[in-house]
């Protein structure tokens, strides 16, 4: 998995690129604090090379909490800025500083 990060100069936007591989998965989405945790809303698309990918504008100077669905099932970023506990979901989700 992979995050890239790309900072505009004209705004205080950050391009993230969310890479994941997952050559065996049929649906693979990226939620978080940044789309309400709506596993609708930022679908990555699958490539040729088995790996699916998508890119979201995120607000420059904050952070969000986030994770993968792929094919019904949470998993985190291993390349996150850091971690962070959350009660709701009993477990930790990926953080990403832009």
């Amino acid at each position: 998995m992979a995050i890239k990060k790309q900072f505009l100069k004209s705004k205080p936007v950050c391009k993230v690129t969310f890479t994941v591989p997952a050559e065996e998965a049929k649906n693979v989405a990226v939620v978080g604090t940044f789309n309400e945790w709506n596993d609708k809303a930022t679908p990555l698309k699958k490539l040729k090379n088995g790996s699916f990918k998508g890119t979201v504008d995120l607000d420059a100077g904050s952070s969000y909490e986030f994770r993968y669905i792929v094919d019904g099932e949470y998993i985190n970023e291993q390349e996150a800025d850091s971690f962070a506990w959350n009660d709701f979901a009993g477990a930790e989700n990926s953080v990403l500083s832009v």
